[in-house]
Order: C-alpha cells, then sequence, then structure tokens
C-alpha cells in the first residue's frame, strides 16, 4: 500500500520578518449541518517582511469540544443535610430551622476545574448573553459538550446585570452576616477574602499562583501571622467565577480554603484607589462617546487645534470671532453628519447627486433634504410635501390676466 505523504507545514517567517500587531482570538461557528458545529478561532498576525511591506496573516484553529469533568454515571446529586423543617424543592434548601454554614465546615471540596483542560465550547457558545457553569466551575460538570452554560473562564467582554452574578443567579440587597453567597447588587465587589491558609514563608507565591489561574488579578494582600490573603480581580465576574473554583480547595499543603467576600476596606489609600478606578471608567467612557478630535484637544495632543478653531471660526466673516458654543455646535453637527455617513448614509447621497444631474427630479430631492435637516430647516415639514409633487418647467411665457384689459398702458406713459 502506497504511503500518502502530507503536505509540508508552513515555515515560520523568516528572520527578517518582525511581528508589528497580533488580534485577539474570536471563537466564530463553521458551518455544519449538525447542531453543534466544530468552534473555530481566528488569530490575526500582521508581520513585516524584508521589502518593508505589511503582510496580514490569519491563522484559524478549531476549538475543541468541553469535556465532561466526571463521569455522568457515577454522577449523583445528593439531597443536603436536614437542617429544617420544611425542604424548598424549587432552591434545594431546607427552611425552618438552623442551616448548616458551608462556609464555616471542613468539608473538602468534589472536584476542581483546570481550565486549561476542561475549557472547550458548549452549546450555550450559540446562545447570546449565556451564563457561565457553575459545577463546571466547581470542577465537577458531568455533561461536557452537552451543556446548557459556557465552559470557560469569563472575560471583559462579558456583560451581566448589576443584579445576576455570571452563573445567572439573583444577588440580594445586602451581604449575608458571614459574607457568603452571591453577594450584593449594590456593591460592585472585585476582592476574595481567604482564610485557613497554612501559614509558610512563601505565602505569597502561592497565592497568587493559584488564583491568578481564575482571571487577571490586580492586587494581592496576605497577612502572613494571621494565613489570610485578599484577591482583587480587574474584572468582577472573574471573582465570582473564583469564589466558587476556589471554595473548600486547597493549596499546597492540604489545607481547606475558606472563602468569602471581602468587606469594604476601612484604609483610606484604598478608598483613594476605588475612586480614582471609578473616574478612569468615567473618563474612558467619555472618551469613547466623543470625537476623536475634541478627546486629542483636552488631552493636550493636539496644540494646533486651537489655532486651526480661531481661523476657521470667522466663518468668513471679517473681524468674526465665533463663540465656543457656537463652535462647538458646528463641530457636532460635522462629525454627527459624518456618523450618518458611515453608518449608511452613502447611499443618500448617491441619490440627492443622482437627482441633481436629472435637474427636474425634485419631488426625490425633497425628501432627502428633510430628512438631512432633521426637521429644523427653513421649510416647515408640510410646505416640503406639498413640493415633493411639484416639477419645475422653464417657460418664459407669461400668464394671460384673468381682470379687464388695460391696453398700451405702462408706468411711462402720459395720462390724460
Amino acid at each position: 500500500m502506497a504511503e500518502v505523504q502530507s503536505p509540508p507545514a508552513q515555515t515560520a517567517p523568516a528572520a527578517a520578518e518582525t511581528e508589528t500587531a497580533l488580534t485577539t482570538s474570536t471563537p466564530t461557528p463553521t458551518p455544519a449541518s449538525t447542531d453543534l458545529a466544530p468552534m473555530t478561532t481566528e488569530q490575526t498576525i500582521i508581520t513585516t517582511n524584508a521589502e518593508g511591506k505589511k503582510v496580514k496573516k490569519i491563522i484559524r484553529r478549531k476549538r475543541r469540544p468541553a469535556r465532561p469533568q466526571v463521569d455522568p454515571a457515577t454522577f449523583k446529586t445528593d439531597a443536603p443535610p436536614p437542617t429544617g423543617t420544611i425542604f424548598n424543592i424549587w432552591y434545594n434548601k431546607w427552611s425552618g430551622g438552623d442551616r448548616e454554614d458551608k462556609y464555616l465546615s471542613k468539608t473538602k471540596a468534589q472536584g476542581r476545574c483546570n481550565v486549561a483542560r476542561d475549557s472547550g465550547y458548549t452549546k450555550a457558545d450559540k446562545t447570546p448573553g449565556a451564563y457561565f457553569c457553575l459545577f463546571f466551575a466547581r470542577g465537577i460538570c458531568p455533561k461536557g459538550v452537552d451543556c446548557e452554560y459556557l465552559h470557560r473562564l469569563p472575560t471583559v467582554t462579558d456583560m451581566f446585570p448589576s443584579n445576576i452574578d455570571c452563573f445567572g443567579r439573583d444577588k440580594h440587597s445586602d451581604y449575608r452576616d458571614d459574607m457568603g453567597g452571591v453577594g450584593s447588587f449594590q456593591r460592585q465587589n472585585r476582592t476574595l477574602y481567604i482564610g485557613r491558609i497554612h501559614a509558610t514563608d512563601d505565602i505569597e507565591e502561592i497565592v497568587a499562583r493559584h488564583f491568578q489561574e481564575w482571571g487577571q488579578v490586580e492586587r494581592t494582600r496576605v497577612l502572613t501571622a494571621r494565613g489570610v490573603a485578599f484577591v482583587t480581580y480587574m474584572n468582577e465576574a472573574n471573582s465570582q467565577f473564583a469564589k466558587e473554583a476556589m471554595a473548600h480547595q486547597s493549596l499546597d499543603h492540604d489545607e481547606i480554603l475558606n472563602v468569602r467576600w471581602a468587606t469594604v476596606d476601612p484604609n483610606p489609600q484604598a478608598a483613594k484607589r476605588e475612586a480614582h478606578r471609578i473616574e478612569e471608567q468615567a473618563a474612558e467612557a467619555i472618551r469613547k462617546a466623543l470625537p476623536a478630535a475634541y478627546v486629542a484637544e483636552l488631552e493636550g495632543r493636539d496644540p494646533d487645534q486651537k489655532k486651526r478653531r480661531k481661523l476657521e471660526g470667522s466663518f468668513g466673516l471679517q473681524g468674526y470671532d465665533a463663540p465656543d458654543d457656537v463652535w462647538y455646535a458646528k463641530e457636532k453637527a460635522d462629525w454627527e453628519q459624518a456618523k450618518q455617513l458611515e453608518s449608511g448614509g452613502m447611499e443618500e447621497r448617491n441619490m440627492i447627486e443622482a437627482g441633481g444631474q436629472d435637474g427636474d427630479d425634485y419631488g426625490a430631492l425633497v425628501p432627502q433634504q428633510n430628512t438631512q435637516a432633521g426637521g429644523n430647516g427653513i421649510l416647515s415639514g408640510s410646505t416640503l410635501a406639498a413640493l415633493k409633487g411639484y416639477t419645475a418647467t422653464a417657460s418664459n411665457k407669461r400668464p394671460a390676466p384673468s381682470g379687464p384689459l388695460l391696453a398700451g398702458y405702462g408706468s411711462d406713459d402720459d395720462s390724460d
């Protein structure tokens, strides 16, 4: 049997090529007839070759399906211990008595999530706004690719309402007394409290290594003498995921961690950092809402903007200096018109130009002018509607008078 030779793999870029840009990979479903089509990720790399030209390369990789973390045959959902008098089948909890606090118990977790090995696409990847799998975070999801929830880490693009966490659970108006549970919607909490850590000399390195697996960490503070750590994530969804993933887990010394939400830090420096972070978020939102020219002028990156405004602010009138509100109104109008043209206004512009070339298609021109003027023009809407069916015709004939004729009468004639 003849051996089939596979095509040679693509070689790496030459030594003269240098990588200049790398875009983030985005998952895209590939066309397939089945319900669970293989997912692919696109990665765009822009390089510069030896001739100085930029070369764009798109690398597509297939995403693997999510694997079951436990055997479905051995997975059992045991009922919680009877700590009350009434069992609520909706919340799967006992009520009417003293409930057991799982944060104070020292029962080791049933499993642990391995993001590098367990992540993959599921049915939820085809559903916009899907939530993350709570059992995947705890490492005990038996469904794998058939799961209705996401099996991956949250990112900054995953946005959820303030009253719902990343797992789709409703938040409460206030925290529990033990700072456990889902949390409160009145405060954006990104800091976790970790207790029962075995105190060693390298405790800071151990905490950072284990908790940075669940997302980008902003700040870590460790109290070595007390065996307590505080971990703050950049994204709130990552802190919610890490809280469930590290509950009752162990680090390097077989301890059982106590993971809860952290209370408000009374340190004045922490309050300043939080206020500065909120100001940065507001500034970033303003940067996205304003035109790039405004942002460059406000941040001092375009010193010639004021000179151009002074020269162009005369609007063709000698000695006239337009005030700031007039100038900004003109700039806003130009910016909105440019956005309208970018979002599909080019077709309307082509229709206007085509109507102007014909010379007599005035009815097609009037609605476009009314749309661009936004109802704030000189002519009212009723007048433009009346002019819609008007057709202009060039004629030198004067209409015949309807009254009695005055023969030979002019302004220069003498009257008797």
